[in-house]
């Protein structure tokens, strides 16, 4: 009898257990994933990407313009602390120019970058170091889902800058995370 109650027990734990478990992998999100946390997130239906250099104040300005139309496109910051205390703490800025996103496949990674890739991309880093000045972002983009007012997808990708006064110095920083673009 205690035989048919263990089986019966244990049947019963994984047929209830198992959705939780199941709830919890989202299946965007990787145990290697970069640490930062998603501090914003934009998704605009009908913008264009604004990347303005500012070289008398070392940065670049990158803002959606929503006034004359455009293509699906996004705009995400992620914050990272490192070692508390330290001063090493950054940000990074992700904008993606994702032109159709209805077009695009789910689970499909999607090369970013300068042409030819297919999402054209570009970040921006906010550090207490050197003035940065960004060269390109080169990765790839999966969408997971797209809904009315959020894309969720996941971002695989390398941000390469270059000191402001030394082009000869050059700086990466890796983004291996979940993205969420809200509308």
């Amino acid at each position: 009898m205690t035989i048919f109650r263990d089986a019966f027990s244990r049947r019963f734990c994984w047929a209830t257990l198992l959705p939780l478990f199941c709830l919890a992998c989202d299946g965007v999100s990787r145990p290697d994933d970069t640490l930062g946390l998603q501090s914003s997130a934009r998704w605009e239906w009908h913008g264009h990407l604004v990347v303005e250099p500012d070289s008398t104040l070392t940065l670049v300005r990158m803002t959606i313009d929503t006034a004359h139309g455009g293509h699906d496109v996004g705009l995400a910051r992620y914050d990272f602390n490192p070692a508390v205390g330290e001063g090493d703490e950054y940000s990074l800025t992700l904008a993606l120019d994702l032109e159709a996103v209805r077009d695009l496949r789910q689970n499909a990674p999607y090369a970013l970058g300068p042409p030819p890739a297919r999402i054209p991309a570009y970040g921006t880093v906010t550090c207490l170091c050197r003035p940065l000045r960004p060269d390109s972002v080169r990765g790839t983009f999966t969408l997971a889902t797209r809904g009315l007012r959020q894309i969720t997808g996941r971002v695989d990708a390398t941000l390469y800058f270059t000191e402001w006064n030394d082009a000869a110095r050059h700086v990466t920083y890796s983004l291996h995370q979940r993205i969420d673009l809200v509308k």
